[in-house]
């Protein structure tokens, strides 16, 4: 049997096997996070992305020290656009395809693979043995590998941080449950986008799609202090 630890959690604590569960990293990228990026240049509040991303860091320090591995959504488009045809909903629900659409000045520069706002930021940057998932729908699971990267390593726990708390946290969080995963948030690591969306997602998580929890109680449960 593998060795559990009981973390801290709402609506109630949960039993996590470390050697069963996954960090999700979700689009911490400049796009989501950054002064200039496409989330900034729409007119989202970004203000609180630096305690945001000093959590992220301790999060995954955390993990990393206790061999649960890490493991990165980025979330993008080709130069071309072949992901996102006319004929896909993203196309007209993007709000980085629409705004690159009527700002020639900004065309190729949002979420484009290799360009800056597309890059994870680097405080945060992947380290060897570290998974990247590409994807280009809100959820991590949208035709992508991720589920077959979970199963083959055993994987029933998620711990899930990053951005936005209410679009493609909740949305790869939805989808992992509906996968039979067990998705815990760890709430003072996510981001919203819009006024109180934050909220409704903790809400939505605890309730209904699974368990919501902090980057200290994660840390006191694994025995770690990692610190950025």
């Amino acid at each position: 049997m593998p060795r559990t630890v009981q973390l801290a959690a709402r609506p109630e604590p949960i039993s996590v096997a470390p050697e069963e569960t996954a960090l999700i990293v979700v689009d911490m990228q400049h796009a989501y996070c950054s002064k200039g990026g496409y989330i900034d240049l729409c007119g989202f509040d970004i203000s609180g992305a630096p305690p945001v991303i000093e959590e992220c860091a301790r999060v995954i320090a955390a993990c990393r020290a206790a061999g649960i591995p890490v493991i990165y959504l980025q979330n993008g488009f080709s130069p071309d656009q072949r992901e996102a045809p006319p004929t896909a909903p993203v196309w007209h629900k993007s709000n980085a395809l629409k705004f690159m659409r009527t700002n020639e000045a900004h065309a190729g520069r949002l979420i484009t693979h290799g360009t800056w706002d597309h890059e994870i930021l680097p405080e945060l940057a992947p380290e060897p043995g570290d998974i990247v998932v590409a994807k280009s729908r809100y959820s991590g699971f949208a035709g992508t590998g991720l589920e077959q990267i979970l199963q083959a390593r055993r994987v029933r726990t998620l711990l899930v941080i990053g951005v936005a708390t209410n679009v493609c946290v909740e949305s790869t969080i939805r989808d992992a449950y509906h996968r039979e995963f067990f998705p815990v948030m760890v709430a003072d690591a996510t981001m919203a986008a819009g006024p109180g969306a934050q909220a409704a997602t903790e809400f939505n998580v605890a309730q209904f799609f699974g368990w919501v929890t902090s980057g200290a109680e994660l840390r006191a449960a694994l025995g770690t202090n990692e610190t950025a």
